[in-house]
């Protein structure tokens, strides 16, 4: 075991994958000898070199379109974007062209490439650096979204990504990128996609999140079980296909559920999950479910820590949801 930021972890994937199969290369601006404008790929070049490598024009739709090609032609490409919110200009190659090859090519072509993007807020990066935009793409069939919160996940996860046969939009959390270590095992291992991971039991109230807002979700959890109430806290790691069974199991279970995003509300992906809750155990829940996210505005710049959700806004939802 290794202790290790985020940024660590994800850096040791790839050096991992990358000297396990020859087929993954890197792809993205200032990945090279900048290593990434988090370092996330720093060391790389210089251990691979520029042929698996390769730093890119500024240009989104180049990025996502030449890793599909190479995809095609029997690469492993990941393709950084520095930002989340720098995806759209590269949307429509992938949810036009990515997203829908193996289904349009009657599984005669597959595109096996992650597209890697730093998400979310609480950095002061104003409304172009800090978006979740992660509903659009869980809404489009063929694309598989990953949303990891801690450095063991995001080691295990990205790995995992790398080896799957369809393309993975894999989300990074920038501002838990050093802001939290844990010990990460220096061995090989693979983290199922679709899977989620109780990250405390409990019997009164489900607290669900993923991503960005977990530190938050379980400083909730801790001062709920001081006023005596038991909070069981699912993170959900991956939004397409996200388990259903363990948010199902849990919240019939403890028969309350609040969800919680920094993305905003309005069509988000914990609205999917609570639609789906409501749809399915209704006659199991003692409260509605209720969700705690980011508002319906472009992310702020001189209110950044305002628009997140917040432990104490968390902690309202559970009082709302326990006084029902």
């Amino acid at each position: 075991m290794a202790l290790m930021t985020m940024v660590q972890a994800l850096n040791r994937a790839l050096d991992e994958e990358m000297a396990r199969d020859e087929r993954v290369v890197v792809l993205g601006e200032d990945v090279g000898k900048r290593g990434g404008v988090f370092l996330v790929t720093e060391g790389l070049l210089q251990k691979y070199g520029p042929d698996r490598v390769m730093d890119t024009p500024l240009s989104e739709a180049a990025i996502v379109g030449a890793a599909l090609g190479m995809a095609v032609h029997g690469l492993r490409p990941v393709a950084e974007i520095q930002f989340a919110d720098y995806i759209f200009p590269g949307f429509d190659q992938l949810v036009s062209q990515v997203a829908k090859l193996r289904y349009r090519s009657g599984g005669q072509f597959a595109a096996p490439l992650v597209v890697r993007m730093p998400s979310g807020g609480g950095v002061r990066g104003g409304h172009h650096h800090s978006q979740s935009p992660e509903a659009h793409f869980v809404h489009t069939a063929g694309l598989k979204v990953v949303a990891v919160s801690t450095p063991y996940d995001a080691k295990g996860l990205l790995k995992a990504a790398i080896r799957d046969e369809d393309p993975v939009v894999f989300l990074e959390p920038k501002r838990l990128y050093r802001s939290v270590k844990e010990e990460v095992p220096e061995e090989d291992y693979v983290l199922p996609i679709g899977k989620a991971a109780l990250r405390r039991e409990g019997k009164d109230l489900t607290l669900i999140g993923y991503g960005t807002v977990m530190p938050e979700v379980l400083k909730a959890a801790e001062e709920l079980e001081k006023a005596g109430v038991s909070a069981e806290v699912l993170d959900l790691r991956s939004l397409m296909p996200w388990d259903y069974e363990a948010v199902m199991n849990s919240v019939a279970k403890t028969g309350r559920v609040v969800l919680v995003s920094d993305a905003p509300r309005h069509a988000s992906f914990v609205s999917e999950v609570a639609a789906t809750i409501a749809e399915d155990i209704l006659d199991m829940l003692l409260a509605p479910p209720i969700r705690v996210t980011g508002f319906d505005t472009p992310y702020p710049y001189a209110q950044d820590k305002l628009y997140l959700p917040t432990v104490t806004r968390i902690l309202n939802a559970a009082k709302r949801a326990l006084d029902y």
